[in-house]
């Protein structure tokens, strides 16, 4: 099976992406890294055009069985919940894309 890459797009409450940077960089990052989790990890981006207050991450997996225990794990750490128990709030709605790259052109 080809490489899988998951985009999520997190559509934070207007006025409060300046407390979603903090939380990120202060507690959510540290934790993936300490945990081991970022090494999935493409990049992390906020919107400047198109639909605003987004945050979106695109992550890469091996195979769906890959992402989900990734998934698995990530939700069962417990530094990265108690991260995302104070990010939560600050999020109006989320949605994920799986992504499969074209069989042309660069390969994140």
């Amino acid at each position: 099976m080809p490489t899988i890459y998951e985009k999520r797009s997190y559509n934070v409450t207007v006025g409060q992406m300046s407390e979603v940077l903090r939380l990120y960089t202060n507690e959510g990052w540290p934790a993936l890294q300490a945990g081991g989790f970022a090494k999935h990890l493409i990049g992390y981006f906020t919107s400047e055009t198109g639909e605003l207050h987004q945050l979106i991450h695109l992550w890469r997996f091996d195979s769906d069985d890959d992402r989900r225990q990734f998934w698995r794990r990530l939700f069962d750490d417990p530094a990265f919940m108690a991260f995302a128990r104070q990010l939560r709030p600050l999020i109006k709605s989320q949605s994920n894309q799986l992504l499969l790259a074209a069989p042309w052109g660069p390969q994140p």
